[in-house]
């Protein structure tokens, strides 16, 4: 009787092992490469601009101030030595004071950048999200694996298809 049992336990393992070596052939499994969507992406090229445009006049005011900055360095240090002790002081603590402000302002700069960068990073990823889904819904896949492979075959990747549907988008 446990002779019977064992060998039946046995033989309904392998008969589960097999069932779940079909199932597992008939899915449909794609791979998307999410550096080379971003990278390549039309969308990632307008958020750039986007950026680039919102940025350009505080960029361009920081450069302004960066060379009026310099510029009165320079001065000074031509003439320090014509300068009176308290007027070269005075002139220095402005120099100074001028620094730190400039400094502020680049790190205002800096953080405002980041976080739109960001904001549009996070569109993208949702955007070309998604196209994933969309694609994968249009073309029956049963699992599509977007980040974190390290190793597709051509036959599973669907970068392709995706970069072709979000140039589609524009």
């Amino acid at each position: 009787m446990r002779k019977v049992t064992i060998t039946g336990l046995l033989l309904a393992s392998v008969l589960a092992v097999s069932s779940m070596t079909v199932s597992a052939a008939e899915l449909k499994i794609g791979v998307v490469n999410a550096g080379m969507v971003l990278d390549k992406s039309p969308q990632k090229e307008k958020a750039l601009a986007r950026l680039e445009k919102e940025f350009a006049s505080r960029s361009s005011s920081l450069e302004k101030k960066i060379k009026n900055l310099r510029a009165k360095q320079e001065r000074l240090s031509k003439d320090a030595a014509i300068l009176g002790a308290d007027e070269r002081k005075k002139k220095e603590r402005d120099i100074l004071s001028e620094q730190r402000e400039l400094k502020r302002l680049q790190d205002e700069y800096s953080e405002d950048l980041s976080i739109r960068r960001n904001e549009e990073l996070r569109k993208l990823e949702k955007e070309i999200a998604e196209t994933i889904v969309g694609l994968a819904k249009k073309e029956s896949y049963d699992l599509v694996v977007y980040q974190g492979v390290i190793f597709a075959s051509e036959r599973t990747d669907m970068t392709n298809k995706v970069l072709q549907l979000l140039k589609s988008k524009k």
